[in-house]
């Protein structure tokens, strides 16, 4: 049992006992051949796929912001870890890379152990899709940092490339097509905006439904983020570059894979805002340049490819289920994004 000052503290040691019996039961589950070690041990570890020539381990870290204020308040602990592994996934795709492992890390204050291990199990499901171990974490109780109830969520992703496969966007040249992938919702980005206009300005209710969408605000506001591994990974060497669209919209995050003597026309009229992009821009009158700047506004992904590469990774993308359209064109210019 945990000590009564420890106890009296906000730390309750029996309970995380427990909650870390629960997470070893769904670490278990996402183990795969290339796992090695003991669940529990102090380090997780995963081999390199056999057969690779030059593999490059890619990594990336990263985090649901705000997102777990909604999961929180509408009592939903699942959705939040399969948003986190999803993004993660999609950060590594970017560079061509498959991943291998996935680390998450909890921290809050007056968790039960069935919300911990909810949220945990998300994290599970997210990386048992993409065939990806568990391989460690952490969750730490941090009463006095955080409130009761509170919570943050992070992870780290580990993936794998052939260094000659891997993307950086220095294959991107003038007359390339730029391919959208259609988002699902916020997917983990702009969250501290769109509650301030639907929760303060408007005064709408999770549990309210929302004619604009279709759905209450917590379905709309909870949508899992996309992940496009199954779109493009089958036909990425097709693919010249490819930008996660996340905080910095369109412009802040396609610029990062332009090379020198390159801009990026996107074509405003090529799709429309989604219904909640559109309700976010007009309740809270935010300026479009304003919007394409802080949320996806329907675009989870682009790639930029050469046009006679369109229809085959188009077809991928629609056999999983994932619309896309053509969104625009590289053209000769010095590395900037313009939405015309």
């Amino acid at each position: 049992m945990s000590g009564p000052r420890y106890a009296e503290a906000g730390v309750d040691l029996a309970g995380a006992e427990a909650a870390k019996t629960r997470i070893g039961e769904l670490v278990r589950g996402t183990r795969t051949p290339l796992s090695v070690g003991m669940v529990g041990a102090f380090g997780g570890m995963v081999r390199i796929p056999p057969g690779m020539k030059q593999p490059i381990l890619v990594m990336s870290t990263d985090g649901v912001g705000t997102k777990v204020m909604v999961a929180r308040e509408a009592g939903r602990w699942d959705t939040v870890g399969e948003d986190l592994v999803n993004h993660s996934v999609n950060d590594i795709l970017v560079h061509a890379a498959r991943p291998l492992a996935f680390l998450d890390y909890l921290a809050g204050a007056g968790l039960t152990i069935d919300v911990t291990a909810a949220i945990v199990a998300g994290v599970a499901r997210g990386c048992r899709a993409h065939g990806m171990a568990l391989a460690g974490g952490e969750t730490a109780q941090m009463p006095g940092l955080y409130q009761d109830g509170d919570f943050d969520l992070a992870g780290t992703i580990v993936g794998v490339v052939e260094e000659e496969e891997a993307l950086h966007g220095d294959r991107v040249a003038p007359g390339d097509v730029l391919l959208a992938y259609a988002s699902t919702g916020l997917h983990t980005n702009g969250y501290t905006l769109a509650r301030r206009i639907l929760f303060e300005e408007l005064g709408r209710r999770l549990d309210e439904m929302m004619p604009e969408t279709g759905s209450t605000a917590a379905d709309a506001l909870l949508a899992v983020h996309q992940s496009y591994h199954a779109a493009i990974m089958p036909v990425v060497s097709r693919i010249h570059a490819l930008a996660h669209i996340t905080g910095g919209g369109i412009p802040g995050n396609l610029s990062r894979v332009l090379p020198g003597g390159c801009q990026a026309v996107v074509e405003r009229g090529s799709w429309s805002f989604p219904p909640l992009f559109t309700l976010l821009q007009e309740a809270g009158k935010v300026s479009r340049q304003e919007m394409l700047a802080v949320f996806n506004c329907g675009v989870g992904m682009i790639a930029a490819l050469p046009a006679a590469e369109v229809d085959a990774v188009r077809t991928a993308a629609t056999a999983v289920g994932i619309k896309s359209w053509v969104l625009g064109e590289v053209r000769p210019g010095a590395g900037e994004v313009r939405i015309v």
